[in-house]
Order: structure tokens, then sequence, then C-alpha cells
């Protein structure tokens, strides 16, 4: 019994021994996982340590898989798996997927294993989803034993707390990449400003080129553009005047065309990921030293203009960023510069370039539009060149009648009764006014009674042979007779009648009943209705071309669906001046008078010249007003 105790209490036994060798290297290999973890200087190796210290911390997990992918759009793939090595089971796919599509936390019993597996016991799937900013960037799934509802609960939370890592992870890279974008662009308008600072081309592209150099530590920034199909150099960095026929502006100009041919940046030496000919740029490394070249064709529009070569030392390739801002700064610097190179060239050249252009367009095999254009713009001055059109000379017109009969007061008396006024048509002998007559019957009737007299003493006087009185009294007979025919012939006169048949153009005594009126005053004019004249007021700088005799057509206001056929008859060599032309007056006689014409109505009449071209008779105007014109002003 004393060897037995002796031999107990003297150490711990081998089980024991192994228990605390397990225990010790747990916490050794705990140790560097999570030494791994706080190292992990790559978004994969986090991943894969921080699944690795999840599954350690919640002891029980048969494997696990981080599922990541671009927020909300995916698609979501494996970023890292547990343990190192295997695969994802379908079954913990289909946890993932789920979990995915219902944006929640999971936890999922497996009912049943898979094809090839050896039964593991109860098992369940446990899955979470990794939300940043809430938005969803993926999934955390793990499969673990079965166990109590308690405890799964605690996995649900250490897995929520664990996200959080993630999330830290991903917002971190987010604000280095804000910070990064924020820098490009700013160095991007900085360069910008460099450029646009200088008024002429040379100098800003000068600018430009070496500001680049120094702000992404080049040796030698060039810029090229496009002349003739083939690449210039006009600037480089830290260079005054480069000289376009040296080999190394040659070698410099052949790398640029491979990047213009190729429509992409070419890096050299060669990334893995953008496979591309770069023979020009190696053979520039090789005869000149450049480590290190980048090619970036500038674009304007739609085509390429030039392109920019950035040589740096062989120990600074161009990495990502390097070239994500040489894509940024031809983007902007392409267009910038070609509008300034365009507008700082002589007008002559300009005027070259555009015809040129023009021509290219014609001729090429796009800019339907333009051709079309063209060709309806040339076939319409062919037409104007060669097609005849009638010349006529338009003028102001007006109705007059041939006839005006005037009816005037034949004494002076006052107006008794008016029916008629301008505007009415009267026939012939119609009353048109009427005088008062009352003085005129009462000088008559005083006449006439004198007469009587004188009429019974002329009967004594032969009864008593008085042959002296009998000569006294007969003369006194005939001027009494005289003085009565005179009255009645004014009483035939005192109704004004008109003399023809026609309308009343003038005259409205309406308004003026018991108005005097003076001996000779004219009270109304009557015009015809079927002798009509036009009269025409030919402006003054058309008046050469119309001639006695030459025919036309008259379209007045009332009646503008209706022409009336003329000829000209007179052209009177006065003119008169109105709203500040001169004009003279043509009449013509129509052809034919249709019933409703009246006098004064008013219209355009058109008066055929002769036959011309098309484009004389619609410029001719413009081109006289223009000849006067420069008459004025030349000495």
């Amino acid at each position: 019994m004393d060897h037995q105790d002796r031999s107990h209490g003297g150490g711990p036994s081998p089980p024991q021994r192994q228990e605390a060798t397990a225990i010790s290297q747990a916490l050794d290999l705990d140790q560097v996982v999570w030494r791994q973890f706080a190292e992990a200087s790559t978004p994969e190796a986090f991943y894969r340590t921080w699944l690795a210290v999840q599954s350690r911390l919640l002891r029980g997990v048969l494997g696990g898989v981080v599922v990541l992918g671009p927020p909300e759009t995916g698609p979501y793939t494996p970023a890292a798996f547990w343990p190192d090595g295997q695969g994802v089971s379908k079954f913990l796919a289909g946890v993932a997927e789920r979990a995915l599509a219902e944006r929640r936390g999971l936890v999922v019993p497996d009912e049943g294993g898979e094809e090839g597996e050896v039964a593991a016991g109860p098992r369940l799937g446990v899955a979470y989803p990794v939300h940043v900013s809430e938005r969803l960037h993926g999934v955390v799934a793990l499969e673990i034993r079965s166990r109590p509802e308690r405890e799964l609960q605690t996995v649900l939370r250490q897995l929520q707390w664990g996200t959080a890592w993630i999330e830290l992870l991903w917002l971190r890279e987010e604000g280095a990449r804000r910070g990064a974008t924020v820098e490009r662009l700013q160095t991007v308008l900085d360069l910008m400003a460099t450029a646009l600072s200088q008024e002429r081309f040379y100098g800003s592209a000068t600018a430009f080129v070496t500001a680049l150099a120094t702000g992404l530590g080049c040796d030698r920034v060039s810029l090229g553009f496009v002349r003739g199909g083939r690449v210039r150099v006009s600037s480089v960095s830290h260079s005054a005047q480069p000289k376009a026929q040296t080999n190394l502006m040659r070698a410099i100009a052949a790398a640029m065309d491979e990047a213009i041919d190729q429509h992409t940046m070419v890096v050299y030496p060669p990334q893995a990921d953008r496979p591309q000919a770069a023979r020009a740029h190696a053979e520039l490394a090789r005869q000149y030293g450049a480590g290190a070249i980048c090619s970036v064709p500038l674009g304007a529009g739609d085509r390429l203009v030039g392109a920019l070569t950035l040589e740096r030392p062989v120990d600074q390739p161009f990495d990502a960023a390097a070239v994500e801002m040489c894509e940024a700064l031809a983007a902007l610097a392409g267009p910038i510069l070609e509008i300034q190179r365009r507008e700082d060239r002589w007008l002559i050249t300009k005027i070259a370039v555009w015809a040129r252009d023009l021509i290219g367009k014609i001729i090429g095999p796009r800019h339907m539009p333009l051709k079309l254009s063209l060709f309806a713009a040339a076939g319409l001055i062919l037409f104007l060149a060669l097609a005849m059109g009638e010349y006529r000379v338009s003028a102001s017109a007006a109705l007059e009648p041939v006839v005006r009969r005037a009816v005037a007061a034949p004494f002076a008396g006052y107006i008794a009764e008016a029916p008629a006024r301008a505007g009415d048509l009267v026939r012939r002998d119609q009353v048109l006014a009427a005088l008062d007559d009352r003085d005129l019957r009462l000088q008559r009737l005083k006449w006439a009674s004198q007469l009587e007299q004188v009429a019974r003493q002329h009967q004594q006087a032969q009864a008593q042979r008085n042959a002296a009185q009998v000569v006294i009294l007969s003369a006194q007979m005939d001027q009494a007779r005289a003085e009565i025919a005179l009255l009645d012939d004014q009483l035939t006169r005192s109704r004004l009648r008109a003399g023809i048949d026609g309308i009343v153009v003038s005259g409205d005594l309406s308004q003026a009943l018991r108005a005097p009126v003076e001996r000779g005053q004219v009270l109304f004019e009557v015009a015809p209705l079927d002798a009509f004249r036009i009269v025409l007021q030919v402006a003054e700088y058309a008046i050469a071309d119309v001639r006695e005799g030459q025919s036309g057509t008259l379209v007045l206001s009332g009646a503008p669906h209706e022409g009336l056929p003329f000829q000209v008859a007179k052209i009177t060599p006065v003119s008169t001046a109105r709203e500040g032309r001169n004009y003279f007056r043509v009449e013509a006689t129509l052809a034919r008078a249709p019933e409703r014409l009246r006098p004064g109505m008013e219209g355009v009449g058109k008066i055929a010249v002769d036959r011309r071209r098309l484009v004389w008779i619609w410029t001719h105007d413009v081109v006289d007003w223009v000849r006067l014109a420069l008459w004025t002003w030349l000495p």
C-alpha cells in the first residue's frame, strides 16, 4: 500500500500528462492563429485567419466559409475556407445561399449526409450575413456539431460580433480608397490648372508635361499629337524646344503610335493582366535606358488625337495606382489640350484643316446627313443658276374711274333735301339733292304779276294809238318774260340730278340740310361702273423696267382669289415721295371690269417684264442695294 501511495503521489499520471500536453498545444495553436490574424497584411490573409479564429473560439466547428462580393449586386464568391485547402460542402453552400437570399442569420439542421461522406453525427449549418453601411457584402457560414438551443444563440451572437471585424476592414479600405481618390483628383486638378494657366498652346503643353513629370516622379514625359496619320512629339518635360528629327523623338513617337494603334494604354514592362504589343516601348527602353514606360492615348470626342508617354527608372514601375492616374489624366487632358492646340493655329491653317475635314466627311463612308444636305444644296444652286422664271414688277395699286361727273350748285341757296350720298348707285336723271326754291317761286310770281300789269298798259297804249308808249311797254313785257324764263330754269335746276348711270363717289349732304351753298360749289361726283383705270405706284428702282403696253395682273384686297388682267397705258414722268421712297404713277386699263368693282378699291399689281433667271429675280434687289451702298462709301 505504501508503495502504491508513493507511486501515485510522486507526479501526474500519464493520462494527465497527455491532457496537459494537449491543452498546451491548443494554447500554442491559439496563439499562433491570433498572431497570424493580427499580422494579416492582405484581405485574403485577413479572411482566412479570421475564419480560423472564429472556428477556434466556437469549438466543434467542422468547416466554414466566407463568401463575399460587390455590395448588393454580387456575384458572391468564396473568399476563405476552413480548414485550409478544404472545399465547402453542398450542405454548407446551400445554407450560405439561403442566408444571402433572406439577408438574416440562420440555423439549419442537416437532414442527411452527402454521398461518399462518413457520418459524423448530427450537425447544423449556421450562417450570418455581412452588412456594411446597411448594404449586403456577403455571408459567413459554419458547419458545427449539434448542441443545445442556448449554445446556438451564443454561436449566432459570436458570429455577429465577429463580422464586425470584416465590417471594420471594409470601412477602413473604403476610407483609404476615398482618400486616394481625393488625392488623385487633387493632383489631376492641379495639373489641369497648370495647363490652363498659359495663354498659348506650347506654353500650356510644356508646363503640363513638366508638372506631370514632377508629380509622378518620371524622368521624362512627352506629349504628341497626330498629324498626317502619324504622331509628332510637340512637348517634352524640362525641354524648351524638342527637335522632331532626333532619334529619341522618333522612338518616343513610335511608342505613341503603338498605343494609338491598339486604342489602349501600353505599359512596359508588360503586366500579366494586360496582354498587348510593346515592341516600340521595348526598343525605347533598350536604346535610351528607360526602365518603365507608360503610353496613354489622348481622345477628343470619338477619335484619338495624340498620346502621352511617361518614362520612369527601372526601380519605379507603373503600379495600378499610377496607371489609374494616367488614365484619368488622359481622359481629362486630351480634349482640353486638343482645343488649345486647335485655337492656337494660324487662321489659314484652321481654314485648310476645316476644308480637309469637310472633304473627308463628304467622300468618307459615314456622315450621310451631311452628304444629303450638300447634295440638296448643290441641286438647289444648280436649279437657281439654270432655271428661268417670269420677272414681274410689283406695285401697290388702286382703282380710279375714267370719268367723274361733277354735280354743282346752279345758284346760291340752301339745301332742302339730300336723298343720295357717297356709295349709292344712281340712275340717269335721278334726284341727288334739292335746293330751297321758295324765293325763286316768289320772284316768279312777282314777275308774272308785273307782266300782266304791263300787258294791260300795253293794250291801252295800243287803243290810244300811242306808239311811243307801246314800244316802251313792249320792252318791259320782254324783260318780264325773260325774268320768268330765267326763274323757271332755276326752278328746274334746283333739283340736282345724276347725269349718268353710276355710283356716287363723293358727296354727303344728309347732315347739312338748310346749310347754305355757293354757286358753282361741287356737291356730288358720279362715276360710271363700266369704265375704270388702275393707278400703280411703281418704286423708283423698278421704273426702268416698265414700258407702255406691258401686261400684268391685279389682285385686289377684297378679292384675293381672282386676278384681273390689265395693260400699261401711261407712265407719268413725275415722282411722288411717300414713306421715305419715290414712286412713279403708272396708269393701266383693265381688260374686263367685273360688276363688283368699285372706285377706290386697292390691291397689288404685278407687271410682267420678261423671263430671267430665278437667282437674279430673287437677289437683284439685294445686289442693287449693295452696289449703291458700296458706291456711297467708296472714295
